[in-house]
């Protein structure tokens, strides 16, 4: 599968087919490629904390505050992503330019990982809803929790949807050498 085969497939699953585990394997090189995500100056400011069996549900109850994703008890792996300090280069120049590097480290991240798990058949959901004190306390993490993926492979029946974006001239602007 190359790069635009996975950006016009993958998308956010809230069907797991909560019988299929995800091997080790596949986890492992998903894990591999959000190793070598780029970060600012290289800190890598995260820790990807893998959820699985009973932890993975407790998680997964963490994230379904006001009914908000009932589906992520379904998914056999939880990814918690938490922040960690910037090294010592990324922080003077966060400070210098005013600017969350850490923030985009972690979204950056977070789309190696879910690309990688397209590509390996596998779904996701990247969810931004969970109750961050229970997670760290269940995970044992001491920095925020930014994000949790829901990792698996999608029900039966759970189709492609059609993607609703911008078009492509609301989203960017050329500049220079116009013609």
């Amino acid at each position: 599968m190359n790069f635009s085969e996975i950006a016009k497939t993958r998308q956010s699953c809230r069907s797991y087919n909560s019988e299929r585990e995800v091997s080790e394997s596949d986890l492992s090189e998903i894990l591999e490629s959000a190793r070598l995500a780029p970060s600012a100056c290289n800190a890598q400011p995260y820790k990807l904390t893998v959820c699985k069996g009973e932890i993975a549900k407790e998680v997964a109850k963490a994230c379904m505050g006001m009914g908000m994703n009932k589906f992520a008890s379904d998914a056999p792996v939880l990814i918690v992503i938490s922040e960690m300090p910037y090294n010592k280069t990324a922080s003077l120049g966060s400070k210098l330019k005013n600017n969350d590097y850490r923030s985009i480290d972690i979204g950056i991240v977070t789309a190696y990982l879910t690309a990688e798990a397209t590509a390996r058949g596998l779904s996701t959901c990247i969810l931004g809803w969970f109750d961050d004190k229970k997670i760290r306390s269940l995970c044992d993490i001491e920095n925020p929790v930014r994000l949790v993926i829901t990792l698996g492979y999608a029900s039966e029946g759970d189709t492609l949807r059609p993607k609703k974006r911008k078009d492509i001239e609301l989203l960017s602007n050329r500049k220079g050498d116009e013609q």
